[in-house]
């Protein structure tokens, strides 16, 4: 950890501030494949080992743009919306992170990507696992970002937290509520899990808002907490058959998982790396850019 965190210093000044949504880096194109019974939104772009970015709830694939410009130097970045999300499609059902990994494996394979690298925040750890315990030889290295795996490590103690009601929070009445008033209903997202609010910015606001008002956007946006249940019940199947044993950089912002998401990967995998961002929450792309793009590059570095 010591040469990552030496390796983090020396990037930090060659990095941007990422004070709004940014685009994506000229020469990324954005296509839409179909895979598994959804069709996902996807920006690809750069040449070099690939690296899959997956976004959590509350954000798309857009997060992902200052990363994907740093990156795309030397790697070919895939930056998907996931199921129901974004720009990509809303099937009726297949919310559960074991059906989403196999959209991963679908994209990668309309790309002729053989293995990759994956980056992911939030639910996109979800996806990432799922991802990783069923298609082992494709993965080289994992990134998560600051959320939990549903049944793995201290899950039951995670879920009890006051913190995480949404969790719960769905259904025709739970929709009703929140319609045309997304913005409400995501503001509490991005203040109480922030470090400090003000870092999510009013422009990032107002882009994520207007995309979870899409038809059906907030529909398919519970869907991926209902299927909680289920995703403890396959991470405990997967967990109970083999831990991964591919390098893992699991980062948390010190006001939000901290080293508890080092924890929780601990009990999934052999070797896990703990990195712990210094005043940030959860939103670890919006409230430290800089850190958390250093330290991704840095570890995937490593692999070359």
């Amino acid at each position: 950890m010591r040469l990552l965190l030496g390796a983090v210093g020396a990037l930090l000044l060659s990095l941007p501030a990422a004070a709004k949504v940014e685009s994506f880096p000229a020469g990324f194109r954005a296509q839409r494949i179909a895979t598994n019974g959804a069709t996902l939104y996807v920006r690809v772009g750069g040449a070099g080992p690939a690296v899959v970015l997956l976004h959590g709830y509350g954000e798309t694939g857009d997060m992902w743009a200052p990363l994907a410009a740093e990156l795309a130097r030397d790697h070919t970045v895939v930056a998907p919306d996931l199921r129901g999300l974004g720009l990509s499609s809303r099937p009726a059902d297949g919310y559960d992170k074991k059906t989403q990994a196999h959209d991963v494996a679908g994209v990668l394979n309309a790309l002729k990507i053989d293995r990759a690298s994956v980056v992911a925040h939030d639910i996109g750890n979800m996806v990432a696992y799922a991802f990783a315990a069923q298609y082992p030889d494709r993965l080289v290295r994992l990134v998560v970002m600051d959320a939990p795996l549903p049944g793995i490590g201290p899950w039951d103690q995670i879920v009890r937290s006051r913190a995480l009601w949404h969790f719960s929070f769905g259904g025709p009445d739970a929709e009703r509520l929140v319609a045309g008033r997304e913005r409400i209903y995501l503001d509490r997202f991005w203040n109480e899990f922030s470090a400090d609010p003000k870092k999510f910015s009013e422009a990032s606001r107002v882009h994520y808002a207007a995309l979870y008002a899409r038809p059906g956007a907030m529909h398919a946006g519970f869907a991926q907490f209902a299927a909680f249940d289920q995703d403890a019940r396959d991470n405990q199947t997967f967990a109970s058959t083999a831990k991964l044993t591919i390098p893992v950089l699991a980062i948390g912002g010190d006001k939000s998982f901290g080293p508890t998401m080092a924890v929780v990967m601990r009990a999934a995998a052999t070797d896990v790396r703990e990195l712990v961002i210094a005043n940030s929450g959860h939103w670890l792309m919006e409230e430290q850019p800089k850190v958390t793009i250093a330290a991704v590059r840095a570890f995937l570095d490593e692999a070359r």
